[in-house]
């Protein structure tokens, strides 16, 4: 039984149960704020009834600054099949996650016919801890998935180079295709398959026969034969660029300059080499204001080496397709254009180690058998390494348990005023962000926020540093971190603290806007109506009237370009702003901002109770109170019993959440019955 077929079929087996034991706690894992809020938990779309209004909405929007159709469509599938369980979206991500290490090991066994290097690359993939931010993390499954187009595209292209048929090529074209609507940093399949053509394929002239026995064409047909889909790729690159671009995530060179970047892609390949030989230290890496030069330096030295040595070996063709596979693949990753806050992430070397790891297991066959070792003496430190790795991953997982111990663990790699502040929110926010374990802790509530507030200071100690020496860079965290410890004032009951903060937050948001409004415009939104709620808490009704109006025009300007990311905060704004109608005795103003909030609220609030059905009770109870001052009792009844429903329902999931809201609405109808009596 263990020769031929019966042999890979069972290694197969193996390889796929090995993964999914080593990964399955992460089904027991919540979603983590960080993007699966946009992707799945907030996300109306995905989470709506109408399958043709959600293709569509998935083929059309650039949200959350990407166009990846694919993925949106497979998490709305999750979302059909699981709603809001996190166990069933955790689990389809390490089922592709383990299927992509199964494909993985039956290509390179079919393209090459050596089972043993093949299993071991494969089984480097499943288990290294590099992958567990890909597998981990609900809102990369954009990643996972993305790989198994690109997986399923080689092996089409392997398919069609036996036997070139343009019916073949179509495939492989559609499978990058899917790839690119999946994640566009699959866009690099082209290279990667001119690669592949010198080794193992063998299509290059000269070249040993291969494996498949693929015919031999001249270099300039086998770069043809790629225009198509180099053209899939540009198409790829250009839709990229402007979703990214639309959704604000590309950094201006003011904040991140030409030299910085190439220093950080320098440095970014040698910690991706170092960490996939050492995987320690493994978390989410924010920028440095600046890097030691001795760091990019021993970088591009060591890289320097690698290649004069793939060059001495060369004869060796799997080091040079492993080693410009490694290169070649992380060029969209590496920060040249940069995107978002980070320097690097361990999810990018997801695609980009395979070849590293064929250069691995290849060089070891190739010494094993000149050196005539048996295979039972390979077997041993093969199971041993990959025992090591795969505690270390276990260990890895463990910090995508919630948002709170993911970076908390970052704080230990890398001390910066990012994670403080993220450590900050998550105290804040325990119910989303903390396990029972986080809480235990703690003890108290009081000691969580005094924890938080001290998190939030070095924050905002080390930001108003570093805007000292690169503003553009970082004066979005500082506004941040100001409205962030003006919430914990207001949760506290400091109001003159919070005003403090929140208008040290609003003129730094003001500068912003005025360079780019696009970017800034939101968060100067959101700290004006925060700074409202201050103005209303402490009396102060004009003021908040001011900021409340100004944070609305905005809204609407915003929800007018974006719907689906502002309508929702518009509506809140309108809520406010009603309130206050009320207190000054303008009806008219009020009746119509909450009619316009509650035609807001109804429909986000059908597709997703938990999330938006509190903001729709809180609505309603307005709209109660405003008609019982204006004697309007049969109306008011209809709203406050329709809250009552509301926060009954919720209040199964979460008795002594809603107690007092319960109890308000009920004293209310109370009041309602007394005066509608008299």
């Amino acid at each position: 039984m263990l020769t031929g077929k019966n042999l890979v079929v069972i290694l197969c087996i193996l390889l796929a149960a090995g993964t999914i034991a080593l990964y399955s706690p992460v089904i027991g894992h919540s979603f983590v704020i960080l993007d699966d809020q946009e992707y799945v938990t907030a996300n109306r779309h995905i989470q709506g009834d109408a399958a043709w209004s959600t293709i569509q909405w998935a083929f059309t929007t650039t949200y959350a600054a990407n166009w990846h159709p694919l993925t949106w469509l497979s998490h709305a599938l999750d979302y059909q099949l699981f709603g809001l369980n996190p166990a069933g979206h955790h689990f389809d991500s390490l089922l592709i996650h383990a299927l992509n290490s199964v494909l993985l090991f039956l290509l390179l066994a079919w393209v090459t016919k050596r089972v043993g290097p093949s299993l071991l690359v494969a089984a480097l993939f499943a288990v290294h801890p590099l992958n567990v931010e890909s597998v981990a993390w609900v809102a990369e499954r954009k990643n996972v998935l993305s790989t198994l187009f690109f997986i399923l595209a080689i092996a089409a292209y392997a398919w069609y180079a036996q036997k070139p048929d343009w019916r073949r090529y179509l495939l492989v074209a559609a499978l990058f295709a899917a790839g690119l609507m999946a994640k566009p940093m699959v866009i690099t399949l082209p290279f990667v398959l001119m690669l592949l053509d010198y080794w193992p394929l063998g299509r290059t002239a000269g070249s040993p026969a291969s494996a498949v026995g693929a015919p031999q064409l001249t270099g300039s047909k086998l770069v043809l034969e790629k225009i198509p889909l180099l053209v899939l790729s540009a198409a790829s690159a250009w839709i990229t660029l402007i979703a990214q671009r639309t959704g604000h995530a590309v950094r201006t060179f003011e904040a991140f300059p030409l030299g910085m970047r190439i220093e950080n892609a320098l440095v970014a390949y040698g910690l991706y080499l170092c960490k996939m030989l050492w995987p320690v230290r493994l978390a989410l890496y924010p920028h440095s204001p600046t890097l030691p030069a001795w760091q990019w330096i021993l970088s591009a030295l060591v890289l320097i080496s690698i290649t004069a040595l793939v060059v001495i070996f060369r004869r060796k063709r799997y080091l040079p397709v492993g080693w410009i596979w490694f290169l070649g693949t992380l060029v969209p990753v590496l920060g040249l254009v940069q995107v978002g806050e980070y320097a690097m992430a361990d999810r990018y070397a997801y695609i980009p180690l395979i070849g590293v790891f064929v250069m691995i297991a290849w060089g070891l066959a190739d010494w094993a058998q000149a050196k005539e070792v048996r295979t039972a003496w390979l077997v041993l430190p093969a199971v041993c390494g990959l025992t090591a790795l795969g505690c270390i991953t276990y260990r890895q997982m463990s910090y995508w348990e919630s948002e709170y111990d993911l970076w908390s663990h970052t704080l230990e790699v890398a001390e910066n005023p990012l994670t403080h502040n993220a450590i900050g929110v998550a105290l804040m926010h325990p119910d989303s962000h903390m396990t029972g374990h986080d809480l235990e802790n703690f003890g108290t509530a009081q000691n969580r926020m005094h924890e938080a507030r001290w998190h939030y200071e070095e924050a905002l100690k080390s930001y108003r540093q570093l805007v000292q020496q690169n503003p553009d860079a970082f004066s979005p965290g500082l506004a941040g971190t100001l409205n962030n410890l003006g919430l914990l004032d207001g949760s506290q009951n400091q109001m003159e603290d919070a005003r403090q903060h929140f208008e040290g937050a609003l003129r730094t948001y003001r500068q912003l806007a005025q360079q780019n409004p696009d970017a800034y415009v939101p968060y100067l939104a959101m700290t004006l109506d925060d700074l409202g709620s201050v103005d209303q808490r402490q009396n102060r009704i004009d003021e908040a009237r001011q900021h409340y109006e100004e944070a609305l025009r905005s809204y609407r300007q915003l929800a007018q370009q974006n719907p689906d990311a502002y309508l929702l905060d518009m509506a809140t704004a309108l809520n406010n702003l009603g309130t206050v109608d009320g207190i000054q005795n303008r009806m008219d103003d009020a009746r119509q901002h909450f009619e316009e909030a509650l035609k807001i609220y109804r429909q986000p609030a059908q597709q997703n109770p938990d999330a938006h059905m509190p903001d729709l009770a809180m609505t309603l109870t307005n709209f109660g109170k405003l008609d019982q001052l204006e004697n309007r009792f049969e109306e008011s009844r209809t709203h406050y019993i329709e809250a009552m429903i509301i926060y009954k329902k919720l209040a199964q999931g979460d008795p002594a959440r809603y107690a007092g809201d319960i109890a308000r609405v009920e004293a209310s109808l109370q009041e309602l019955d007394k005066a509608n009596s008299r």
